[in-house]
């Protein structure tokens, strides 16, 4: 083997071509759950959306990089933070969503369109 070649997880190959199934749907569902949370009326709808849409983010943020995707796991592990921070920053209490929140998922959005187009 050279010290070019990369050494994989036998099955490796089946676990990353379900993660991509599985991201068109995640993606969906964290994009719903961010526009939500931008149209939420409460903070406590606002917050239940975010907390939604940071649980997904974590689902991908644990596995892209094991499966191939480092860069859209950084993404996931970016936007699942920024969420938490606003969670547990005082304008938690506030019937707002914070629009870099938005900015991010949707940067993160369309990081997921280009694996799964």
């Amino acid at each position: 083997m050279t010290a070019a070649a990369k050494l994989e997880i036998p099955g490796l190959d089946r676990i990353r071509d379900r993660f991509v199934d599985m991201l068109g749907d995640r993606k969906t569902t964290i994009a719903q759950h961010a526009l939500a949370a931008w149209d939420g009326k409460t903070a406590d709808d606002i917050n239940a959306n975010l907390t939604a849409a940071r649980a997904t983010l974590h689902l991908i943020a644990g596995t892209a990089g094991t499966v191939g995707f480092p860069e859209l796991g950084h993404s996931a592990l970016h936007c699942e933070q920024e969420i938490i921070d606003h969670l547990d920053g005082p304008d938690a209490v506030l019937a707002v969503c914070p629009g870099e929140i938005i900015w991010r998922i949707d940067d993160f959005v369309a990081s997921c369109n280009k694996i799964t187009a």
